[in-house]
C-alpha cells in the first residue's frame, strides 16, 4: 500500500511531496516525488494524559470517536475504574481496548484510594503496583496525586515509586500549585511530568527543574491559555492532553484542536506537532510510529496545517477513519459494576444547625481548584438550606459502596434556580455527588442514580432525565454517538435549570476531588485540600 501527499517530517523539520510504502503494518520506504496531492501526511496525535472513563465510554467506543480527530493513541490512567473495581477494572480496560485497532497505553494507578479521607470501592497497594508494572501492557506509574505522601516520605508511596524505577517505567506527577523546595523534592523522588499547572510561573519553575509539562485542555479544566506561551522555548519538554473529556466534546475535537489553536498564536508548526505527536511517544516509550522508515504506520492525512481537519487515520497501516466515517466497529463486552447503597429519605439531607456563617466551596469556571469563602447561612426550621438568591446551594456526597449518612456542604457558582443535578462520576472514589435547590430535589436526584446503579441526571418538580452508566457506574454500555448525544441533551437540561457553567457535570464531578485545593467534599465530610484535613461547615 502507498500513501501520497506532503510528508511532514517533524523530527527533521521538513515538509516535502512524497510517497510512503506500507507493508505488514510498517513503513518500508519514504520517497520524495516531484508531483503529488496537496494534503499533508503526519504522525498521529497522542493524548499524553487522559482518563478514558471520563468520556463515559469504554475504550473501544472512545477509539471509534478519537480516530475521527487524528488521534492514534493515548496515555491512559485507569484510575477511575480502579477506584471502583480495583485490578479487575484495570484488566477490563486493557482487554476491551485490545479489541479495536487503537493504541491505548495504560498506567498503574498510584493512588487507589486517592486519599484516606474518602470511601472507595478498592485498594491498590505497593504489592499490587509491583504486579501491575510487571505487565508489559502497563507502561508507567500513573499520576502520583498523593504529593504530601512524597513530601513526608510515606513508606507505601515511596515503595510504589521504587517499583516503577525497578521496571524502568516513568512516573507521572500531579502537584497543582506545588512550588519551591517542595516541588524540588517531589521531582527528585523520580516524578517526571505534571499536567496540573494552572499558571505560567508554576509551569516554568517545574520545567526549569527538569519536569515535562503537559498542557491540559479538557471539558472542565482548561490551562491552554495560561501555558501555551511556554511552548516555543520548551517544546522539547511539553505535551498536550485532555485529562478528562466528556463525550459531547469528544464528538467535536481532540488534540487536533489544541494544535490548531497553537498555530493561530504563531507557534512554529514543527514545535506544536512535536508536543502533539513525538514527545509522548518518546517519554513513555510507546509502540507508536513517528513517520520514519521501519515505524508502525500510525499516521494521518490532514487537509492543512492550520485547522488539522483529519481526512484519514491509519493505525498499523490499517485505515480506521475515512472522510467522516469511523472504520472501528463496536464490540461486545461484559458489564461490571460495584453499587451497593439503598434509597435515601429527604430527612437524610438535613443539616441541623443554628450557624449564622458557613464555609462554602466556590467552584471556578475552567478550573479544578476551588476557593473557600465564608457566607451567611440560611436556616429554616433548624436546617441549613440552599439560598437560591445568593447562589449558595446545598451539595451532598453519598457513599455508593455501603449505606452511610450523606455528607453535606454548600457550593457557589452552580447557579441552579430549580431542581437538582447529580452524578455517580465523582472523582476520585466515584460516590454519588449532587447539588440542588432543596433537600427534596437532591433526594430525588440521588435516588434516581441509585435506582439506575450509576449515571448522571437532572430533576425538577415536574421532570427527571437520566443517562445510565452501568459500567462501574461511570461508563455507558452504548456507542459513542448515542451517549454523546444523550449527554449533550442532559447538559442543556442542567443549563435550563439555571447553571451557567460551561460543563456543569464535569465541574460537579471534581467537587469531591480532595487532592485539588482548596475546599472539597468527600463522603466523610468537608475537606480542606490545602491543609489536607477535614474542616467544619459552620464558620462561627
Amino acid at each position: 500500500m502507498t500513501l501520497q501527499g506532503q510528508i511532514v517530517d517533524i523530527l527533521n523539520k521538513r515538509i516535502f511531496k512524497g510517497e510512503l510504502t506500507i507493508e505488514k503494518g510498517r513503513i518500508t520506504s519514504i520517497s520524495e516525488k516531484q508531483h503529488g496531492v496537496n494534503n499533508y501526511i503526519l504522525p498521529g496525535f497522542v493524548d499524553a494524559h487522559i482518563h478514558i472513563e471520563s468520556s463515559m465510554l469504554v475504550p473501544s467506543e472512545f477509539a471509534r470517536l478519537a480516530v475521527k480527530h487524528g488521534t492514534v493513541g493515548t496515555v491512559s490512567d485507569p484510575h477511575e475504574i480502579a477506584n471502583v473495581l480495583g485490578i479487575e477494572g484495570i484488566e477490563f480496560m486493557i482487554k476491551n481496548g485490545k479489541k479495536v485497532p487503537f493504541k491505548f497505553n495504560f498506567g498503574a494507578p498510584s493512588c487507589v484510594p486517592a486519599t484516606n479521607f474518602e470511601s472507595a470501592g478498592a485498594v491498590i497497594d505497593s504489592n499490587d503496583i509491583k504486579q501491575l508494572l510487571k505487565n508489559p501492557d502497563i507502561k508507567y506509574l500513573a499520576e502520583m496525586m498523593n504529593y504530601p505522601g512524597v513530601l513526608f516520605d510515606d513508606d507505601e508511596v515511596l515503595k510504589k515509586i521504587a517499583w516503577a524505577k525497578h521496571f524502568n517505567k516513568p512516573v507521572d506527577g500531579h502537584a497543582p500549585g506545588l512550588r519551591g523546595d517542595d516541588v524540588t523534592k517531589y521531582i527528585n523522588a523520580g516524578i517526571s511530568t505534571d499536567h496540573e499547572c494552572f499558571t505560567y510561573d508554576e509551569a516554568l519553575e517545574k520545567l526549569q527543574k527538569g519536569m515535562k509539562i503537559i498542557i491540559r485542555e479538557g471539558s472542565a479544566a482548561k490551562n491552554f491559555e495560561a501555558l501555551i506561551d511556554l511552548l516555543p522555548e520548551h517544546f522539547e519538554n511539553m505535551m498536550f492532553c485532555s485529562d478528562d473529556k466528556h463525550p459531547d466534546d469528544l464528538m467535536i475535537d481532540h488534540i487536533n484542536r489544541l494544535c490548531a489553536r497553537a498555530v493561530t498564536k504563531d507557534v512554529d508548526v514543527f514545535k506544536v506537532l512535536q508536543a502533539a505527536c513525538i514527545n509522548p511517544v518518546k517519554h513513555y516509550n510507546l509502540d507508536v510510529g513517528l513517520l520514519q522508515v521501519g515505524d508502525f504506520a500510525d499516521c494521518i492525512i490532514v487537509e492543512d496545517l492550520k485547522d488539522f481537519k483529519t481526512l484519514q487515520t491509519y493505525i498499523n497501516g490499517k485505515l480506521v477513519y475515512n472522510n467522516g466515517v469511523s472504520k472501528i466497529d463496536s464490540v461486545d463486552f461484559e458489564v461490571l459494576n460495584n453499587f451497593n447503597c439503598n434509597k435515601k429519605e429527604v430527612s437524610d439531607f438535613r443539616f441541623e444547625s443554628s450557624a449564622t456563617r458557613i464555609r462554602v466551596i466556590e467552584a471556578l469556571e475552567g478550573q479544578l481548584v476551588t476557593n473557600e469563602i465564608i457566607k451567611d447561612a440560611l436556616v429554616k426550621y433548624g436546617n441549613l438550606v440552599s439560598n437560591i438568591d445568593d447562589d449558595i446551594l446545598k451539595m451532598t456526597v453519598v457513599n455508593r459502596y455501603q449505606d452511610q449518612k450523606p455528607a453535606i456542604a454548600f457550593i457557589n457558582n452552580f447557579g441552579l434556580k430549580e431542581g437538582a443535578i447529580a452524578s455517580s462520576v465523582g472523582h476520585d472514589s466515584h460516590n454519588i455527588i449532587a447539588v440542588g435547590v432543596s433537600d427534596e430535589a437532591i433526594c430525588k436526584a440521588v435516588n434516581l442514580l441509585i435506582k439506575n446503579k450509576g449515571g448522571i441526571c437532572a430533576v425538577s418538580d415536574t421532570s427527571e432525565k437520566v443517562v445510565s452508566l452501568p459500567v462501574a457506574g461511570i461508563m455507558s454500555d452504548k456507542d459513542g454517538e448515542t451517549i454523546g448525544t444523550q449527554y449533550a441533551e442532559l447538559d442543556k437540561t442542567a443549563k435550563a435549570l439555571g447553571s451557567e457553567l460551561h460543563a456543569p457535570y464535569m465541574t460537579l464531578s471534581f467537587m469531591a476531588l480532595l487532592v485539588i485545593p482548596s475546599l472539597k467534599l468527600s463522603d466523610k465530610g468537608l475537606f480542606n485540600g490545602s491543609s489536607f484535613k477535614f474542616t467544619s461547615l459552620e464558620a462561627n
